[in-house]
């Protein structure tokens, strides 16, 4: 049963990353990137930022008095109005007849689009509120991750992509083998039951409402842990090489028909699924692991391989964006 968790956190993480994919081209349409400027070597500043004070703030209130109830309800809150724009915007690139509620005369225009991502939203609300079982916090993750992959893509350009990762990279190792205050997030975000995880049992039937803590899981052996989890910034920061990678990136040269944009961009993610088979022979030893080191640093190797194969430069595309 080992296999099949690893397996599916692979499944997950491959899937959020075509999701992304995806997402892309059309994200950019709709004007959802959150930088003006792409191609600026500080567009991520903002994002390593939130990243490193975000774990420090979230253990600082967890451990007030009531604090880790209303913050769960403060991130739960802020998770449904993200999933409700993203979920907006994606359910607007599907050709969806409009229609007019009544009274007609008003010409009132009901977008399918608002309907189908409020009722999502919401219902993945409600289920995360009352009943946060593991499959509901894998879904939303998953929604989550592949529109997250998406808009940080269009976001950065290859180089602003490039130093988001390597600063994040060596930012989780310092987390998790030094001050190791990543651990003691991981174990907050679990009792929360929040989709800052991704979780994979061994069984269906796994009951995570009930689930022990993750300091519990780290003291059994490791081939008696009934389940396996991965942060969700473990599936979107080496995803964001992938995205970038296809939006920035010249389409030609074209190999077998497809641009030489994706031919990199698969680079990058068959580089980091190298990272994520190492990751996992030393998860499955039992100790918390750095994520971001070996997922991270698979994408960027992946994505150099590709681009100096393709594109006969050691530049890595590292001048700018198209």
């Amino acid at each position: 049963m080992r296999s099949v968790r690893w397996m599916g956190l692979l499944a997950l993480y491959v899937g959020a990353q075509a999701v992304g994919l995806v997402l892309a081209d059309p994200f950019r349409s709709a004007g959802l990137s959150s930088t003006s400027n792409p191609s600026s070597i500080t567009a991520p500043v903002a994002i390593i930022a939130l990243i490193v004070l975000a774990p420090l703030a979230i253990l600082y209130i967890a451990r007030k008095q009531g604090g880790l109830a209303a913050l769960r309800q403060l991130i739960l809150v802020g998770i449904a109005g993200a999933l409700y724009v993203t979920l907006y915007a994606t359910f607007s690139i599907l050709p969806l007849p409009s229609y007019l509620p009544p009274p007609y005369a008003a010409e009132n225009v009901v977008a399918p689009a608002i309907v189908l991502a409020g009722a999502a939203s919401a219902t993945l609300y409600l289920a995360l509120l009352t009943e946060p079982q593991w499959w509901v916090v894998d879904l939303t993750g998953f929604l989550a991750a592949g529109a997250l992959i998406a808009i940080l893509g269009i976001s950065f350009a290859i180089l602003p992509a490039f130093i988001l990762l390597v600063a994040l990279l060596v930012y989780d190792a310092i987390a998790v083998y030094w001050t190791k205050h990543m651990v003691s997030l991981a174990d907050a975000v679990t009792d929360m039951k929040l989709p800052i995880l991704l979780v994979m049992p061994d069984s269906a039937g796994y009951d995570y409402t009930h689930a022990a803590t993750l300091k519990e899981v780290r003291a059994q052996p490791a081939e008696e842990r009934s389940a396996l989890f991965m942060g969700l910034g473990d599936v979107v920061i080496p995803g964001t090489l992938v995205a970038s990678a296809f939006v920035w990136l010249p389409t030609h040269p074209l190999v077998l028909g497809l641009g030489a944009n994706l031919w990199v961009a698969l680079g990058a993610l068959v580089g980091s699924l190298l990272g994520y088979g190492f990751l996992m022979t030393l998860v499955l030893r039992g100790n918390p692991q750095a994520g971001l080191p070996l997922l991270n640093g698979g994408a960027l190797l992946g994505y150099a391989v590709l681009y100096v194969l393709l594109f006969h430069s050691v530049t890595l595309g590292l001048t700018g964006g198209i």
